[in-house]
C-alpha cells in the first residue's frame, strides 16, 4: 500500500484531509463520508474550501470504527452503540455529595458578606480621611 499507512494518526500533523486520512484508514472516501452519517461523535472539521480535514483523535475513532465493522463484524448500530458506551465507561458522571453542596453554599454566603463588610470598611474610612 502507501507510505501513509505506516504513520501514527497522532504525528505531527494537526489536520489531515480525507484523501490522506482514507489511505491511513484504507477504505475509499465515500466511505468516510458515510461513516460521517451514522456516527454522531465523528464531525471532521472543513477548511474554507469546504473540505473535511481530520485531527488525530477522528484517524483514531475511524481505525476504531473500521476494526468493529470489519474485523468484529458488528453492524452500524451495533458500532454506533458500542462505542456510545465506551464512551459512557471512559467518562463517568461526578456526584458531589449534600454535604459538599452545603459547604460550598456556606462558603458562598460567606463570601458575599465579607464583600459587603469590605464596602462598608472602604466607605468608613473614606469618611474618616475626608
Amino acid at each position: 500500500m502507501s507510505p501513509l499507512r505506516d504513520e501514527s494518526p497522532t504525528d505531527s500533523k494537526m489536520y489531515r484531509p480525507i484523501s490522506e486520512v482514507s489511505e491511513m484508514v484504507g477504505v475509499r472516501p465515500h466511505v468516510l463520508r458515510y461513516w460521517e452519517t451514522q456516527f454522531s461523535m465523528l464531525r471532521p472539521r472543513k477548511n474554507r474550501a469546504g473540505n473535511r480535514m481530520y485531527r488525530p483523535e477522528e484517524i483514531t475513532l475511524l481505525l476504531r470504527i473500521k476494526e468493529l465493522l470489519y474485523q468484529r463484524r458488528f453492524t452500524i448500530a451495533g458500532a454506533r452503540r458500542h462505542l456510545l458506551d465506551e464512551r459512557k465507561e471512559a467518562a463517568p458522571q461526578v456526584e458531589i455529595g449534600f454535604a459538599d453542596a452545603e459547604r460550598k453554599l456556606v462558603l458562598h454566603e460567606v463570601k458575599a458578606e465579607l464583600k459587603q463588610l469590605a464596602a462598608r470598611l472602604r466607605v468608613l474610612t473614606a469618611g474618616a480621611r475626608s
